[in-house]
């Protein structure tokens, strides 16, 4: 996720999502402009996205972001990375398998059912650490140079769902 500077993002007072009633018409405070406060670090967050991604299939790039953005409840990079699946030729059926990709496995490869392993794994790293045998999977499917990259894509897309969740974008409002 490259998330993209918008005015109105930072002013934002768009209504709650929650299910009490009367939070919902409560008025969000205003969140930081993550991308102009901390220019420098935003431009490094890019950098190392765009290393990560270098030389991984970009279909395999956004089933990464996707499911980690579910594992987050990030609903503004989920949205963000479905749509840009499905400029890039994904299909609605596998974008829709994601989420149960383990009851589905016939919807991916070898490979990127161990990717989808790995992503739960690191994303959901508090719960129980990186089983060896997940760990030993993805090691089987990417040589150590991809498996690296990999592994640097689960760290930028979770650090952008962080982001994301704490500054309040709201899906659907990047501009890309």
């Amino acid at each position: 996720m490259v998330m993209t500077t918008n005015a109105s993002t930072s002013t934002n007072t768009s209504t709650n999502t929650g299910t009490d009633a009367s939070a919902s018409t409560a008025p969000r405070p205003r969140r930081v402009d993550f991308a102009k406060a901390a220019r420098p670090v935003f431009r490094a967050l890019i950098g190392f996205d765009a290393a990560a991604r270098e030389g991984l299939d970009p279909a395999l790039v956004e089933l990464i972001q996707i499911r980690a953005s579910h594992l987050n409840h990030c609903a503004y990079c989920l949205h963000m990375h479905t749509n840009d699946a499905r400029k890039a030729g994904e299909s609605e059926d596998r974008l829709h398998m994601v989420p149960v990709w383990r009851e589905a496995r016939h919807f991916f490869t070898p490979r990127e059912q161990a990717a989808l392993a790995l992503t739960e794994a690191v994303t959901l790293v508090a719960e129980r650490g990186v089983p060896d045998d997940v760990y030993a999977e993805a090691a089987a499917h990417f040589d150590d140079a991809e498996l690296a990259r990999v592994l640097a894509l689960i760290l930028t897309i979770n650090t952008w769902n962080r982001i994301a969740l704490a500054t309040g974008k709201r899906a659907g409002t990047d501009e890309r």
